[in-house]
């Protein structure tokens, strides 16, 4: 276990607001980083992305950085924008 990985656990440990708040906000980061990875994966710039989704380059940037309450359906388009598909796992 990593230093970051021992000090979260002590934190949930002692702190509910964090603890309650860390895993869904960890998952919205990851959802975020995950599809940046994917773009860029394409060689799609922000810009190319938006021009294939029909929208504007802040609009791609905030799914990126603040991916909290994004649609299904967004996530689809996203995917489907970059040739991918997407996979949901309810584990």
């Amino acid at each position: 276990m990593s230093d970051l990985q021992k000090y979260i656990k002590k934190r949930k440990a002692r702190d509910t607001e964090f603890a309650k708040g860390f895993d869904t906000g960890y998952e919205q980061f990851k959802i975020g980083v995950l599809l940046k990875q994917a773009r860029e994966e394409a060689g799609l710039t922000q810009e190319e992305l938006a021009v294939k989704l029909d929208t504007k380059k802040s609009a791609i940037s905030r799914i990126e950085n603040h991916a909290e309450d994004i649609k299904l359906s967004t996530l689809e388009k996203f995917a489907h924008a970059l040739g991918k598909h997407l996979r949901l796992e309810v584990a």
